[in-house]
Formats: structure tokens, C-alpha cells, sequence
């Protein structure tokens, strides 16, 4: 068999069409496009304002397994079952959250899926793309700078240089800024005091970003982010500062979603840019909701495993959009499934059918844990071509046992084709079952009990563990009015403990968490946990070494 090109290559020969032709087969006109050149386009307010009648079509949500560097391929898979819709006939479209280049330069890679189930132009969305992630970062940190600027000058507001909680954000991984110390060198350049910086898809103006309504809820939502507290120990707003109106100018335009197509030429949006890990992980319910009015299927995904992405998009994006999800594809590797079964990277080509029935307790895990938000699943082996058929009949006995109907999909080697048999379990599902979505947790109850829930209901813990500072926290916050918010967990993506050696579905252990921020406009609490950061490093040899710009002016090496 030939060898199949890299995802670069089968991009660049894709054959696209232009975004106009594509948004006209989901009856947007071209008035109503913001064009960015003759592949991408943003989608006007105007027709986000004329959809509200409309019925909506069905959630489809895919999530995966615990992530391995095997690959799981969710976004792949995203691609490829909404391709594999159209393929038999259905009128479908894709909703993307917008690669960081934080992954794209480090180690991770992109976020425009893989092979032949990808989203184009593959390049300019994992790098610039419209210029979203700048104008989120440009944004965040403009309210920093009048911050600093408030203190440096009158400081009416009585702030704690020592109690701002506002950082700074930047769309790389950039250890060394972690934490810094900012305002030295002198009266003129500002306040002394110690700061640091956040990735940008780590940032609240990220997450207020992918869950507000419209521009006006946008804005609320600005001016009610807490940025630090007073020296009488009082929350400081944003709008305090009057930096909402300036803030929300700079996301005016970002906060239109983006348009563009798969390799198939079918619609896909894609907006805002959330980590599971320390964020929560979906792309904006703004595009998710213009997306189900536009189509009668939408694919959407959550990043990293079920235990983050699917818990987050239930109980957070769902919670605070009012959606409905119909469904869930659940993304699994047999490479992935032999990692977690204790086979060491190097050794995954090998065929091993008991540690692919091993790691299929991670699976397991994963399977019950979507079962107790009341949405019928369906679990999907994204094919590799070295895959034996003991080892995807050994996954496919495994769900049997759960009841839960496995399909083999192809489409990172056959596109829309491969995934036919999965859009046909996914549209059966849909008709056959309803769906009787519930959140994990109500909103009455308290915020310590809110994450001690998540720990044991999904992760298998036996507890949660915190410090007095930290459980003097949850009960301030609790006091304070906020205990109605749900939770947005921080923790490592490769295991369902705070060990990311801990791969498989451990049980017995227990949650430390090391800190709590409190979101005020995105309207949630982050508990981080263990030793997982908010502004990642880079690895030893990173993505970067590889891309290039070759003499032709072609940018190579990215993926």
C-alpha cells in the first residue's frame, strides 16, 4: 500500500472551493460573509440576529479517551463523521474550536484534524487564522495595563498591588514568564509587584469569549470579571475601571464566528480557542448555536479526554448555553488502548491483544462516566492501517459487554467514506433514542461538594484534598454569592488521577488541589490540581525546529 501523505501535503492539494459557494450550500449569502480572503470568512451579526426562529438540528458530541501520545484523533474524527453525514445525505456542519500556537510550536501539533479529514487552509488556521487568538490576548491585556496604569497614578480604587489577580496572557508556551516581577526600574515605569503570565487560551476573556450570548452579554460579562481585591480586602470589577467598553471594542469583530470548509467542501465553523486541561475546553456557543440553526446535524468536539472536555462541555457550556446534546461519539485508538495497557511507545506496532483488553478499563472508565449524563454514546475505533482485526474485535467484545455499539471508522485514510458506517450509527441513535441529558450536579449544591462529586463520579477518586488556605477559599467564595457556579477542573490530561504516570482507570487515589481562581465573568470556579500549569512549557525539541519557509515562499514542516 502506497504511503499516505502528511497532513501538510494532502492540504496544500486540496481542492478547495470558495468560502462563498460554501456558505451558500447553508443558505448564508454573501451579504452576510465577512470574507478574509477567497477560503475563510467571518459570519455577520446580522445573520446571527435573523436565525432565532429557526428549529434547531441535533448535538452531536465527540470526546475520546484519556490522551496518550499515541494519538487519539478527535478532531479527526469530528471531521470525518461530519463528512461522512454528507456523504449520506444529510445536511451536516462541524463546529472547531481555533488552534493555539502555543501546541503548533511545542508538542502537540495542530488542531484541523489529520490525513484526509481535515479542515482547510490547514496552515493559516493553525497559525494567524483571522486573528482571533490576538484580539482575545490584545484584549486581556489591555485590561492589565489599565490596571497597572490605575495604581501607577491615583489608585481611587484603593487597589493591593499585592492582591491583583489579573496576569497576563500570551498565545505561546513560555515557561520563563511563568512568574515575574513587574514595574521595576524606577517611579515612571509603574507599581512594583509580583505578576506573571497565562497562555491565552488559559485567559477569562477566552472563556467569556465561548460562552457569551451576544456582544451585549459579551461586555456584561467583561465588566463583571474580579481582577483583584482592595487593601479592605473588597473584589475590584473591571468595569470599576472602566475598561469593559475598550475591551469589548477590541472583540467586537473576533466575536463574529469563522467559516470554512473540510477537505470534502462542507461547512465548518470554527471559534474560540479554550484548553480542557486548565480551561474548559469547547469552541464558542455562539458558533455552536448558529451552527444548529444552519444545519440538521452538528458535530462539535471537547478537547482532551472525556474526563475533561465531555464533563466540561456538559456541565459548563451546556449549563450556561441551555443545550441539548443528542448524542456522543467516544474516540479510541488501539495504540492509545495498548499505552494504557502498559506497552511502551516504541513498541505499539506490534500486534498485542491483551494489553489492548488491559487498557480498555481507561475506555470502560470513560464509558460509564458519559452514561451518568443521561446522552446515549456510541464508541468509535479511529483506524490506523496497522490495526489487526483481533485486537478491534477485542475492543468491539469489550463494548458489547457495556451494551454500547463500536464502530470501526477509516476516515483519517478515506475521508467522508471511511466514516459512513459511524454517520449511519450516529443518525440511527439519534432516531431511536432520546436523549434525557442531565448536568452532573445542580446548581445548589456547594462548590466544595460540586468538585468532590467531579473527583469521585469521574475520576474514580476517593476524595479531595486542600490545604486550610484553599478550603477557606471555597467557603468565602460559597459566602460570597457564588455558590450557584459550576466547576472548571485544571488537572493533567493524561490520567484520571493527578499523576500523569497513572495511565489505565486507577481508582483509591486522591485529588490535591493547589489553588482556586475565581471567574467572575465566565461565571465558574477553576480548581487546579495537582502540578498542571497555566502556562505550559515548551518540550525539549519542539515542534518549532521543524517549520520552515521554503524558496517558494511555502510555509513546511507543520504537521
Amino acid at each position: 500500500m502506497s504511503a499516505i501523505p502528511s497532513d501538510l501535503e494532502i492540504a496544500a492539494r486540496a481542492q478547495k472551493l470558495p468560502i462563498n459557494d460554501v456558505a451558500a450550500r447553508c443558505g448564508i449569502s454573501n451579504g452576510d460573509l465577512i470574507p478574509f480572503g477567497h477560503d475563510k470568512a467571518k459570519i455577520s451579526y446580522e445573520l446571527l440576529d435573523n436565525l432565532n426562529d429557526r428549529p434547531d438540528g441535533k448535538l452531536i458530541l465527540v470526546t475520546a479517551i484519556s490522551p496518550t501520545p499515541a494519538g487519539e484523533g478527535k478532531t479527526t474524527t469530528t471531521v470525518g463523521l461530519g463528512d461522512g453525514l454528507n456523504k449520506i445525505g444529510k445536511n451536516a456542519m462541524i463546529c472547531l474550536r481555533e488552534p493555539s500556537l502555543g501546541p503548533c510550536f511545542g508538542m502537540k501539533g495542530g488542531a484541523a484534524g489529520g490525513g484526509y479529514a481535515q479542515v482547510v487552509p490547514m496552515t493559516d488556521i493553525n497559525l494567524h487564522f483571522t486573528g482571533d487568538m490576538h484580539a482575545i490576548g490584545a484584549a486581556h491585556n489591555l485590561l492589565a495595563a489599565v490596571i497597572d496604569n490605575h495604581m501607577h497614578w491615583s489608585n481611587e480604587l484603593n487597589i493591593d498591588p499585592r492582591r491583583v489577580s489579573w496576569r497576563r496572557v500570551l498565545d505561546m508556551n513560555e515557561r520563563a514568564l511563568r512568574s515575574i516581577t513587574s514595574g521595576i526600574g524606577g517611579f515612571h515605569n509603574g507599581v512594583v509587584r509580583e505578576a506573571g503570565f497565562d497562555i491565552t487560551v488559559a485567559s477569562e476573556i477566552m472563556a467569556i469569549f465561548c460562552l457569551a450570548s451576544d456582544l451585549a452579554d459579551l461586555k456584561r460579562r467583561i465588566g463583571d470579571i474580579t481582577i483583584g481585591q482592595t487593601r479592605n480586602r473588597e473584589p475590584v470589577r473591571a468595569r470599576e475601571l472602566k475598561a469593559d467598553g475598550a475591551v469589548t471594542a477590541l472583540l467586537r469583530d473576533a466575536f463574529q464566528p469563522n467559516l470554512v470548509q473540510t477537505l470534502e467542501n462542507n461547512p465548518a465553523i470554527m471559534h474560540g480557542g479554550p484548553f480542557a486541561n486548565i480551561a474548559h475546553g469547547c469552541n464558542s456557543l455562539l458558533a455552536t448555536k448558529t451552527a444548529l440553526k444552519l444545519a440538521d446535524y452538528v458535530v462539535t468536539e471537547a478537547g482532551f479526554g472525556a474526563d475533561l472536555g465531555a464533563e466540561k462541555f456538559f456541565n459548563i457550556k451546556c449549563r450556561k448555553g441551555g443545550l441539548k446534546p443528542d448524542a456522543v461519539v467516544l474516540v479510541a485508538t488501539v495504540k492509545a488502548l495498548k499505552m494504557h495497557g502498559g506497552v511502551e511507545k516504541d513498541a505499539l506496532d506490534a500486534a498485542n491483544v491483551d494489553a489492548v483488553v488491559e487498557g480498555c478499563s481507561n475506555l470502560g472508565r470513560h464509558i460509564r462516566n458519559m452514561a451518568q449524563f443521561g446522552v446515549p454514546v456510541t464508541v468509535t475505533i479511529n483506524r490506523y492501517v496497522n490495526d489487526t482485526a483481533d485486537e478491534l474485535k477485542a475492543i468491539a467484545d469489550f463494548c458489547e459487554r457495556y451494551n454500547v455499539p463500536c464502530k470501526v471508522s477509516s476516515h483519517w485514510k478515506d475521508g467522508g467514506e471511511g466514516a459512513i458506517e459511524l454517520a449511519e450509527q450516529v443518525v440511527s441513535m439519534t432516531e431511536q433514542q432520546q436523549a434525557q441529558f442531565r448536568p452532573l450536579y445542580g446548581d445548589d449544591v456547594s462548590l466544595w461538594d460540586k468538585t468532590r462529586r467531579i473527583a469521585r463520579s469521574i475520576y474514580g477518586a476517593d476524595d479531595i484534598m486542600a490545604d486550610k488556605k484553599i478550603r477557606d477559599q471555597f467557603a468565602e467564595y460559597q459566602q460570597s454569592g457564588f455558590g450557584h457556579y459550576p466547576i472548571c477542573m485544571a488537572k493533567t490530561q493524561y490520567s484520571f488521577s493527578t499523576d500523569p504516570q497513572l495511565l489505565g482507570a486507577p481508582d483509591g487515589h486522591n485529588v490535591k488541589i493547589r489553588e482556586v481562581r475565581i471567574a467572575t465573568g465566565a461565571e465558574f470556579l477553576v480548581v487546579i490540581c495537582g502540578a498542571i500549569m497555566t502556562m505550559p512549557g515548551l518540550p525539549r525539541s519542539p515542534a518549532s525546529e521543524n517549520i520552515d519557509v521554503d524558496d517558494n515562499g511555502q510555509i513546511v514542516g507543520l504537521f
